[in-house]
């Protein structure tokens, strides 16, 4: 399965378009608007929530919980490398490798390749293309792709 990620430039809160390779509409993401740590829910094409995601605060390194229906499912943590952009999943056992670009990232089960995500170069706003190989877990890897922007969309933050 392939999904298209867009996020909305032109919004006061997070906003992201999830597509499927048709163009079709699949999700929805919004953030909330004036939140001191990173609050976004996932929407399907019912407008029914499926994730909540949200920032834990006062972390080294940016950590986020995934919850469905109030559980926690999976928490996103980064990990501390200096030539490349890695995630470890607590509570799935998957493993986020990334480029040093943080453009590209594979995640691994078990030394098995789940999903690979792609960060187009020059588009307005971010826009990711995700290839699926494993749907079992399709809500945790979009919430997945979510915390990746919202980290990278961060550290750009800082560092301008």
């Amino acid at each position: 399965m392939q999904l298209f990620i867009k996020q909305q430039v032109l919004s006061l809160k997070d906003r992201f378009d999830v597509k499927d390779a048709d163009g079709n509409d699949r999700y929805y993401v919004e953030g909330e608007w004036l939140s001191f740590a990173k609050k976004l829910r996932v929407y399907d094409q019912y407008n029914q929530e499926i994730l909540y995601i949200e920032q834990k605060l006062w972390n080294f390194l940016p950590e986020f919980d995934l919850r469905v229906d109030g559980q926690t499912v999976a928490t996103v943590k980064k990990e501390l490398t200096f030539f490349s952009n890695n995630y470890a999943i607590l509570g799935k056992d998957w493993q986020i490798e990334g480029s040093i670009t943080a453009h590209d990232y594979v995640i691994k089960h078990q030394g098995r390749v789940i999903a690979d995500i792609n960060k187009k170069w020059l588009s307005w706003g971010d826009s990711y293309e995700i290839n699926i190989y494993d749907e079992e877990d399709l809500t945790v890897l979009l919430g997945i792709v979510i915390v990746i922007d919202c980290v990278v969309s961060a550290s750009r933050s800082n560092n301008s």
